[in-house]
């Protein structure tokens, strides 16, 4: 069985069985062909669980105390919860960055293709799911989305490294298989997943205790899976996590020094008394009561002396909260993180300009990353669509701006542009750059296109009028004789088609 705080940590589903991953050639339906890679797959599968559930476990802040057993007493530690979120914070932060919005789709001779893209983006809810799926591959590194065609239309859905598998193929620079779990029970024990490879995919599924396979033909020339990475690198194409070990091994210090200073506080709960000369018979069984008691009496001892009182003086906290600052700011520096994001107030506090410096390197990073996270989107578009190289380059990710602009400063930047080129008020690249959101730029341009519209045909409609109007003399042709036109080009030497 497992515990509830693990299922708590697996968003409401406990970690997955690796045991009850079945025999590959124990599964009616798949071809022989293909049993390696599946199993490959399955031992990659098997090799990355630890990592993502210690990832998981830091994530919602149900990793365990690392106790050194030295200072802090048996009952703290027996009690406390992990109270520090710092590696929640270095992927949300990063995360609400990444807000997708949409796709921008460049003007050509047909609206099909916008309409299209459009269909995708609102059927399968992308601005939600890429959301979700960018939250994901920051803690494990990596996520996936698969696109599926059925009759109903097309489907992309989100998976989680920790329910996934991929293997690269660096000759195509590209997933080369994948494996998704796609369901499990109570306990953990997996009874379907799914397999992606070129031109099939399996469905594999457990009932009554027996596995089977269904294989689809998707027909096309790669697995219909796309990977959004974290920070990818040639020697690790599926990247990294936000939450790095030097992540994990500072939150354990500040984890630590919290408790040095929960049980420091301890003391400071009731003062630190001393009676010399006294009997403790002298003294109540409930200490507490006696010491906030408003009036005390101690009577003298047998020689006759009074008993003297001594107060320990409490130890200073300052040693706990200055080194908790100085972790603080060993974990800005490796997540970009501000460090007043990070529940840290310095004593002197930042100017402006440090403050937009040190949020612009988490911009300039969140920047990057969503260049990297579009080439991915356009992929699955790609893949949905059953685009063409063309088709696809006129598809364009967009991402809500990644720095915070006042709305006069942009209106300023908006206008003195347009001045200079007044075509860029009509585009939807200079609606974005004023700071409107997809949906907003998508009425405008609708709006702009329909005034476009309305006045080429004003000045048809004019200018027939005037042309009339400026030949009173015209004589009408007799029926059957035209007059000859000039080739298309209006000049000798002009070819026609």
């Amino acid at each position: 069985m497992v515990s509830s705080e693990i299922v708590t940590a697996a968003g409401g589903k406990p970690f997955l069985a690796s045991e009850s991953l079945p025999s590959i050639r124990a599964i009616k339906g798949i071809d022989e062909a293909d049993w390696d890679i599946i199993e490959r797959l399955l031992r990659v599968w098997s090799q990355k669980q630890n990592g993502n559930i210690l990832r998981s476990l830091y994530y919602s802040a149900h990793e365990r105390v690392k106790d050194f057993g030295i200072s802090i007493p048996d009952k703290i530690r027996s009690n406390v919860s992990v109270m520090i979120g710092w590696p929640a914070k270095a992927v949300r932060m990063l995360a609400d960055l990444s807000a997708f919005e949409g796709f921008s789709v460049d003007g050509g001779s047909d609206e099909g293709l916008a309409a299209d893209v459009s269909g995708v983006f609102e059927s399968n809810a992308l601005d939600t799911v890429v959301s979700q799926a960018v939250v994901s591959a920051y803690t494990h590194s990596c996520a996936f989305l698969t696109i599926s065609r059925t009759i109903g239309g097309v489907t992309i859905i989100p998976r989680s490294a920790d329910w996934s598998a991929a293997i690269w193929d660096s000759v195509n620079n590209r997933i080369g298989y994948a494996l998704t779990i796609t369901d499990a029970d109570e306990h953990g024990v997996i009874t379907g997943f799914n397999v992606w490879l070129p031109n099939r995919v399996y469905v594999c599924s457990n009932s009554m205790g027996k596995w089977s396979a269904e294989r689809q033909d998707t027909n096309y020339g790669r697995p219909t899976v796309v990977s959004l990475c974290y920070d990818p690198q040639l020697n690790r194409p599926f990247g990294r996590s936000r939450i790095t070990r030097p992540l994990m091994s500072l939150t354990d210090i500040g984890v630590r020094t919290m408790l040095r200073m929960e049980a420091n506080a301890e003391f400071y709960a009731a003062p630190k008394l001393w009676f010399l000369g006294a009997d403790r018979d002298a003294f109540s069984e409930n200490t507490w009561k006696s010491l906030i008691s408003a009036i005390n009496a101690i009577s003298k001892d047998e020689d006759g002396d009074v008993p003297t009182l001594q107060q320990v003086q409490q130890a200073s906290m300052q040693p706990h909260s200055d080194m908790l600052k100085t972790i603080a700011m060993l974990v800005a520096s490796e997540t970009n993180v501000p460090v007043n994001d990070l529940g840290i107030t310095m004593d002197n506090p930042a100017s402006a300009e440090a403050m937009a410096a040190a949020e612009r390197k988490l911009s300039r990073e969140a920047d990057r990353q969503n260049r990297l996270f579009s080439r991915a989107l356009k992929d699955a578009v790609g893949m949905a669509l059953d685009l063409d190289s063309t088709e696809l380059a006129r598809i364009t990710p967009v991402w809500a701006p990644t720095r915070e602009v006042s709305d006069a400063a942009r209106a300023d930047s908006f206008s003195k542009i347009a001045g200079v080129q007044p075509a860029f008020a009509e585009s939807e690249v200079g609606w974005r750059y004023a700071g409107f959101p997809q949906s907003d730029v998508t009425q405008i341009m609708n709006a702009v296109n329909a005034n476009k519209a309305g006045s080429v045909l004003d000045r048809l409609v004019n200018g027939g009028v005037d042309d009339r109007q400026q030949q009173p003399n015209a004589q009408p042709q007799p029926s059957g004789q035209t007059q000859p036109s000039e080739p298309v080009g209006g000049g000798p030497g002009s070819e026609r088609a």
